[in-house]
């Protein structure tokens, strides 16, 4: 596994690397010890939640893939709340667990709990969202996409169709998320260089179906008449702005473009009926990724800090076809 240290940018070399050697750590433990085989990994997971398919998919991957390996896991929902991510974390640590996968639902107040786990040895491995803390030796790595540059894509492609001239109503994420704080940066750097494309309204949907439609409604009746193109943060506040536009008599997808970031199956069937006209891929399939990384590191391997998973973008002249090969 030497070579896991140069795959920053490249997850399919660190799927090809870290699957040619298991694991070799054995845990210590007396079924172990007597046995001399190596004990079960226990490994706990901190889910946010479930606020949308790509969430749920996110889950599916890390609970399969936990099965396919015998691990396990001892799965936590923080229903969208950090103190109830926190109290898991500490949970996972007075339980002896041997790593910890976290699925961080906002930046910051992570820092008191990460010394506990790395106190008791226990190490974290991140998925999907990073942490601000002021010591990165905190956790392993984080393994996500590039949330940035996901918002750059979906600015560049609306400032393609729309020749750099639009009226953007803005989805954000979960207050505090780095995918909400990430998206938006990478968005309004792009427009910067569209003086004619302006974001005339932003407000948070919480990455919800729900939350979309009802921000977006508001949007509708701020902005009627105003509004030539959606950005969501997600996949499903897109779809739940696109209920809230054909409620009021507007077409999606035609009167007012959208775009939004996941790329989840319904997405692609938005794109197929006419509704949506692009979405940025952000895999949620990061089991795999995820228990190697346990693994390594367990095994006594140094990992890069950050694994980026590849992102691109999809729009409907190729849903379609694409939507055939998705997992999720």
């Amino acid at each position: 596994m030497k070579s896991l240290r140069g795959v920053a940018l490249l997850v399919t070399a660190v799927l090809l690397c870290l699957s040619l050697t298991a694991c070799s750590r054995e845990p210590v433990d007396e079924a172990g010890a007597a046995s001399g085989e190596p004990a079960t990994l226990v490994v706990g997971f901190s889910q946010i939640g479930a606020e949308s398919a790509w969430r749920t998919a996110e889950s599916n991957s890390i609970r399969q893939e936990a099965e396919r390996r015998g691990v396990i896991l001892k799965f936590s929902d923080a229903q969208q709340k950090q103190e109830n991510q926190i109290k898991a974390l500490r949970s996972f640590i007075a339980q002896g667990v041997d790593a910890i996968i976290l699925a961080p639902v906002v930046e910051t107040g992570w820092e008191p709990v990460l010394r506990e786990a790395k106190g008791a040895a226990i190490p974290v491995i991140l998925v999907d969202r990073g942490v601000d803390v002021s010591d990165d030796s905190l956790y392993v790595t984080l393994i996500a996409s590039d949330f940035v540059e996901e918002g750059r894509m979906a600015a560049r492609w609306l400032a393609g169709v729309t020749d750099g001239r639009a009226n953007i109503v803005e989805l954000q994420g979960t207050p505090g998320s780095a995918p909400a704080i990430d998206r938006k940066r990478g968005f309004e750097e792009v427009l910067a260089e569209h003086p004619g494309m302006v974001i005339v309204k932003s407000q948070s949907g919480d990455f919800t179906r729900a939350g979309g439609k009802q921000v977006m409604e508001a949007f509708l009746k701020a902005e009627a008449g105003n509004i030539d193109a959606v950005y969501a943060h997600n996949d499903d506040m897109a779809i739940g702005a696109i209920q809230a536009m054909q409620a009021a008599g507007v077409v999606p997808g035609d009167d007012i473009l959208v775009v939004s970031i996941d790329a989840v199956r319904d997405a692609f069937v938005a794109m197929i009926d006419g509704t949506l006209n692009a979405t940025v891929e952000c895999s949620p399939l990061l089991g795999p990724l995820a228990f190697q990384a346990v693994e390594a590191t367990l095994g006594g391997e140094e990992l890069p800090k950050n694994v980026v998973v590849p992102d691109r973008l999809f729009d409907q002249s190729v849903a379609a076809e694409a939507i055939k090969s998705r997992q999720y």
